[in-house]
């Protein structure tokens, strides 16, 4: 049993979803949680208020107050890759993340992500991420050092100041002639009816992402003897959950080596050796802090050989 380092934490609602108890909430706000697991953690002083009191299968409902909670898995996963510290500043650190590592706690993962790991690393426990890449996806990360400056660069990012450019590798139609083409893709993405996947609908477009493609492998005349694959450039102009999974899906090549589009596959174990294939390439903006142009560049690229 693997029990997290650091407690998870969350808000109850200001409105009562029509419970008595803090349990009661837990079982409705995790459905994929079993009820005796909540009870365990309770018993073992493992829930608790913000100020450390805990929290029983008992106690009451109150609205707005902070729940902290330590989560627990069976067997925790170690990813055999390493991470590296690209820029590190007193406000922000850049880091490339590898493919198969969260960037915080989540299902599987407690202690083993990449906000754990550069805590252990740097010794700065008030690091927090400022955003996300899909547990899949490799690429750039950046972290906030100092929580007083925390809210700029937030900021940066709801209002769509930052600048991301992704690599990404698809396998396309043989006679497909694409690269120098550029592609605007739009439309709406919501959530689906597995939580962890999402989808096109009708309605007004939510996301947007500049496609292009940079080069493709030979195109044989014999069908049989290879597969052409392409090298594409994504420019993600909102940042939708699975956006550029997809964008990419939508132009008819979706992402090679993706497990969740266009087809849900089997829930089977990592295979390593065939790792999504998209890269988080460079990171843009213009400091809140110094005011100055910073311009980040992942030394990886995805190869197309």
């Amino acid at each position: 049993m693997t029990i997290a380092k650091h407690a998870s934490k969350l808000s109850l609602p200001q409105i009562n979803p029509g419970v008595s108890t803090v349990l009661e909430y837990l079982i409705i706000k995790f459905p994929y949680v079993d009820a005796d697991v909540w009870l365990q953690r309770m018993q073992g002083g493992k829930v608790h208020w913000h100020d450390g009191t805990c929290i029983t299968a008992q106690s009451l409902f109150k609205p707005q107050q902070r729940v902290y909670y330590y989560r627990e898995v069976e067997n925790e996963p170690q990813i055999p890759f390493k991470e590296s510290i690209l820029h590190q500043d007193d406000h922000l650190i850049v880091v490339y993340k590898p493919h198969f590592l969260p960037v915080t706690p989540g299902g599987a993962f407690v202690n083993e992500c990449l906000q754990q790991r550069l805590q252990q690393k740097t010794g700065i426990k008030t690091l927090q991420a400022l955003h996300r890449l899909d547990r899949v996806t490799a690429g750039l990360v950046m972290f906030s050092v100092n929580p007083e400056t925390r809210h700029c660069y937030h900021h940066l990012f709801e209002t769509q100041q930052i600048h991301k450019t992704y690599q990404a590798i698809a396998q396309l139609t043989h006679g497909d002639k694409i690269v120098g083409k550029e592609w605007q893709v739009k439309n709406r993405i919501v959530r689906s009816d597995l939580r962890f996947r999402m989808q096109i609908s009708e309605g007004k477009a939510n996301s947007h992402s500049v496609i292009r493609c940079l080069a493709q492998t030979p195109d044989e005349t014999d069908t049989t003897k290879m597969t052409v694959k392409a090298l594409f450039e994504l420019n993600p102009v909102t940042g939708k959950t699975h956006q550029l999974r997809l964008h990419m899906q939508t132009l008819g090549w979706p992402i090679l080596n993706d497990k969740y589009y266009p087809k849900l596959q089997a829930l089977s174990a990592d295979d390593y050796s065939a790792p999504l294939q998209l890269l988080a390439k460079k990171i843009e903006f213009v400091d809140p802090i110094t005011h100055k142009c910073r311009h980040f560049t992942c030394e990886r690229n995805l190869l197309l050989n």
